[in-house]
């Protein structure tokens, strides 16, 4: 910049607000990122309790493999040759409490065969979806931020696959689950709480593990965290944790800074939200920059449930379970009044030696639900039934796992209980959720605009603005962001590639 260098104001410190404070300081903005937690990664978080760590967030990270999809966008944002990849075996096993057994293999000639042998009666269903995977896993993403002939080159590059992108966009889950007759492969596709996802998100992910572009790090999202933090050190950028915004402020028509807790004023020539959705807009900025449009997505759209998170520090090695389990239960889970859950999965972590002593693992189990108010309420409301509603609970899983991890109860020394309420509490996400929006069939492959309607100098990103969310949504979007600022401001945009 040949003036006074501008100054970005970024709202939360997850993965979106850290890589778009990476990328305004590759363009030459001074930035600070304010995040109101000890601690920076939003969701993309874990927590240790007496020598162990429970992961809450990242199962693969899309771009781990050099050269293919959105590694590139990694390299500008961390040093993601530091971190250590895992490629799995194995993505998930079904197991019900009768013996019966599906194991959903990475490998897609591995993971043909095996489903060809437990579901013969599927074969035509089974090949079409090994077909979809195999065709599927050298696909890039369009990248929202590119100028308009890139992103023609990469749909032009896509055409082939564009009929079975929108063969798999419009279809749900649940829907191409009833493809097949197989119950244990109808459970894999039906059974969970977000099985109204669209097909296209599981089927394009199994695809990038195929191609083993979607490994997992050593140290999970933490690791991940760690090293954009350490890149916005390096650059120079200011985070500051333990500092809530309260407001944000604008003068004529566009944002100036905000102000925090306490009254201290933050000024900037940009600000961008990388915080909760509905809070920006509706808290941060008072419900003064909406439409008809978003108010109607806020009021309808469906968004990914909240969860409680149940983790167990298990004094065994655990190495022969596989590192992600469904168990199809006889009868179902009753997590609250108004959820009941059929099956239940358990991630085992033999895989990552950083999160537990040597001999020793870390089990975490999700059980997803949609009632957060009646958490929120029992924690806020009655403290001693919100314990004891948090020990049931804790108990009911742990009976589960000791059923397919027999005699696991004796070597059980840590037991962690998040809710709802605890997610809210920690992330301020809004319900909750774990991922923000569901990418349905119906709402298509569509994002949400970046800006918001008569406000300017102010950017939005993450997984509001990108259905689907998981941590790809946070490089795509603050990328995108950074270059229509950049644009605006008649800046080059100086994001760098480091060399693969």
């Amino acid at each position: 910049m040949t003036q006074a260098a501008r100054k970005i104001v970024v709202i939360g410190a997850g993965i979106a607000g850290l890589c778009t404070a990476v990328y305004a300081r590759r363009c030459g903005y001074d930035v600070e990122v304010l995040e109101k937690h000890e601690g920076a990664g939003g969701l993309a978080t874990s927590w240790k309790r007496d020598g162990y760590t429970f992961e809450t967030c990242l199962n693969w990270l899309v771009g781990s493999r050099p050269h293919r999809t959105l590694n590139a966008f990694w390299r500008e944002v961390l040093d993601i040759d530091a971190l250590t990849f895992v490629d799995a075996d194995e993505f998930a096993r079904i197991e019900t409490e009768h013996g019966e057994r599906l194991d959903i293999f990475t490998h897609v000639d591995r993971l043909e065969a095996e489903l060809l042998e437990r579901a013969p009666e599927d074969a035509h269903a089974v090949r079409r979806l090994t077909a979809a995977i195999r065709k599927l896993g050298a696909l890039a993403l369009p990248d929202p931020s590119a100028p308009w002939p890139n992103r023609l080159v990469t749909i032009l590059q896509a055409a082939p696959c564009l009929p079975l992108l929108r063969e798999l966009s419009r279809v749900s889950m649940h829907e191409y689950g009833e493809r097949f007759t197989n119950p244990l492969l109808r459970q894999f596709f039906c059974g969970s709480d977000t099985a109204d996802l669209s097909a296209l998100a599981l089927i394009i992910s199994l695809a990038w593990m195929n191609d083993r572009n979607a490994g997992y790090p050593i140290g999970g999202s933490q690791a991940v965290i760690r090293g954009i933090v350490a890149e916005l050190e390096r650059l120079g950028g200011r985070l500051r944790l333990g500092t809530a915004v309260e407001r944000i402020l604008v003068r004529d028509a566009a944002a100036t800074g905000v102000r925090l807790a306490g009254g201290e004023v933050v000024t900037g020539d940009w600000v961008v939200s990388a915080a909760d959705g509905h809070a920006t807009i509706y808290e941060l900025l008072g419900g003064e920059y909406t439409n008809a449009a978003i108010d109607e997505a806020y009021r309808t759209r469906a968004t990914f449930p909240s969860y409680l998170q149940i983790s167990f520090g298990v004094a065994r090695a655990l190495s022969t379970q596989a590192g992600f389990v469904t168990r199809v239960l006889d009868a179902p889970l009753v997590v609250d009044d108004q959820t009941r859950l059929g099956q239940v999965s358990f991630r085992i972590f033999h895989f990552d030696p950083t999160f537990a002593p040597p001999g020793k693992t870390a089990v975490t189990c999700f059980l997803p639900t949609r009632n957060f108010a009646y958490w929120c309420d029992l924690q806020r409301n009655d403290a001693e039934r919100y314990q004891a509603e948090k020990a049931r609970i804790a108990e009911s899983v742990m009976e589960i796992l000791e059923r397919f991890v027999p005699d696991v109860r004796a070597a059980i020394e840590v037991v962690d209980v998040s809710t709802p309420a605890t997610v809210i509490r920690y992330t301020g996400n809004w319900k909750g959720s774990m991922e923000g929006w569901l990418l349905t069939p119906s709402t298509g492959l569509r994002t949400f605009p970046q800006t918001l309607p008569g406000l300017h100098r102010f950017a939005m990103v993450g997984q509001w603005v990108s259905p689907g969310g998981g941590l790809p949504s946070g490089v795509m979007t603050a990328r995108a962001a950074l270059q229509a600022i950049c644009r605006q401001d008649h800046v080059p945009f100086g994001a760098t590639v480091l060399a693969a």
